[in-house]
């Protein structure tokens, strides 16, 4: 049985997705990289947001049309969109043969059997939606294909348990729970012995890790752990949460060579009365104290965040305080979104919703802005030697790779100069040439 699989949305689906594949390798499924030929096709879906919605129907469709013009005989839809919308997607749409939850990814090899046993659906779309709190948050054991080259994405833990009021991922993941340390090294040696170089340690909130088990700040165990077992390796964690960032974290990226001193910290806003408004539990004040920290006690620290324009409520004001906090603060990566409603958002009955060309408006500002800081500090890079793994060679003599402070997908790339590199190998390279998000060099 021919599979084709494609993942949408963040990397912590990326991950499940790479669960899936491995339960159905261990099935005897035949993973192909082109959906043509596939007997059963698969798409891991988002719904965080409307585009992500909108995305994962569009891809649905696309995929249907395989069941016309293909050999496809079963769409699959698994992830976040059948999570939200439960049975309620199934009619909306009826070219899908199985929905599967979050809950469930672990379950895709046994129900696709089951939809081979009797040969196709009888009436409608089979469902598959157990609790996501009823699932362990990874399993050590559990089969895995990696599909991200000499880079793997490693979950220290799943759901969340926050509640701010713009997002429903505790809804589509379930409370937040944290893996055991001996379980994440147990991957993590899965992993390392794969030949991965690189592993990006996240969860919702990677600094929530132990909160569940009443034990916060056990981050910095887990990278110290992982540290010592990874020497010569680079390891990330993404997705910080301003108040779970804690001294021994700080003070362990600051000694540990092979730990990225890279910081994604996702703030969503800067003003006092946003950040209230959006259920976070920090101020402007707090946020500047840290980053002028990092910049301070972490050498060569590189500061990535998100932020959210157009939230119900905001004003001109509100959003000048973010405007000048980013041009104050310099990340180096940035990235900005605008507010999508839904009615499961507790923000839906917040006063004041700004008009979406408004919204739109202030995030054109917000990148105009952003986009003059990280060409600046990217030419000021140009000169220095920086270690780079190198991931692709699109042709003969040129590489692309990425530096310890380009984390993968979200930031940019640095394109290399040289003959006879290895993917997956670490080389120094001679920055000559910047862009606004990209480098380019010469291996020394």
């Amino acid at each position: 049985m021919n599979i084709y699989l494609v993942s949408l949305g963040c990397a912590r689906n990326l991950v499940d997705s790479e669960v899936m594949l491995g339960h159905l390798i261990e099935a005897s499924c035949n993973i192909i990289d082109s959906p043509e030929a596939a007997d059963v096709i698969i798409v891991n879906t988002c719904s965080f947001i409307t585009s992500a919605v909108d995305e994962s129907i569009d891809t649905i469709l696309d995929m249907s049309e395989y069941k016309i013009n293909g050999s496809c005989r079963y769409l699959v839809v698994a992830g976040c969109l059948p999570e939200r919308f439960r049975e309620e997607a199934a009619p909306e749409l009826p070219e899908v043969d199985l929905f599967i939850g979050t809950g469930g990814y672990e379950r895709i090899a046994e129900e696709i059997n089951k939809l081979m046993a009797v040969d196709g659906r009888i009436g409608k779309a089979t469902c598959v939606l157990p609790d996501p709190n009823s699932v362990s948050p990874a399993r050590t054991h559990s089969p895995r294909v990696t599909t991200t080259g000499p880079l793997a994405y490693l979950k220290v833990a799943e759901g969340c348990s926050r509640h701010c009021t713009y997002c429903i991922i505790p809804s589509l993941r379930g409370k937040y729970r944290s893996r055991s340390i001996e379980d994440i090294t147990a991957e993590a040696k899965r992993l390392l012995d794969g030949g991965v170089q690189e592993l990006n340690l996240v969860a919702e909130s990677t600094t929530d890790y132990g909160e569940d088990l009443g034990q916060p700040g056990k981050l910095a165990e887990v990278l110290e752990a992982l540290s010592e077992q990874a020497p010569g390796k680079w390891i990330r964690f993404l997705y910080a949460f301003p108040d779970t960032l804690d001294d021994a974290t700080i003070k362990l990226t600051a000694e540990k060579e092979n730990i990225c001193a890279y910081y994604d910290i996702p703030i969503q806003h800067a003003s006092d009365a946003i950040i209230k408004k959006m259920g976070r539990h920090y101020t402007q004040e707090d946020l500047r104290t840290l980053f002028a920290r990092l910049r301070r006690d972490v050498p060569g620290v590189a500061l990535r965040t998100t932020v959210i324009v157009g939230f119900p409520g905001e004003t001109e004001e509100h959003f000048q305080d973010l405007l000048d906090f980013i041009t104050e603060v310099e990340f180096d990566h940035l990235g900005v979104f605008t507010y999508s409603d839904s009615e499961e958002q507790a923000s839906h009955k917040l006063p004041g919703h700004v008009d979406e060309e408004i919204a739109q408006k202030r995030q054109d500002m917000i990148m105009a802005a952003q986009e003059e800081i990280s060409a600046i500090r990217n030419m000021g890079r140009v000169g220095e030697v920086y270690q780079v793994l190198i991931e692709e060679n699109p042709e003969e003599g040129s590489y692309i790779g990425r530096t310890f402070f380009q984390a993968p997908e979200v930031d940019g790339v640095t394109f290399v100069y040289g003959e006879g590199l290895t993917i997956g190998s670490f080389v120094d390279v001679r920055i000559t040439d910047a862009i606004v998000y990209d480098l380019s060099g010469e291996v020394v």
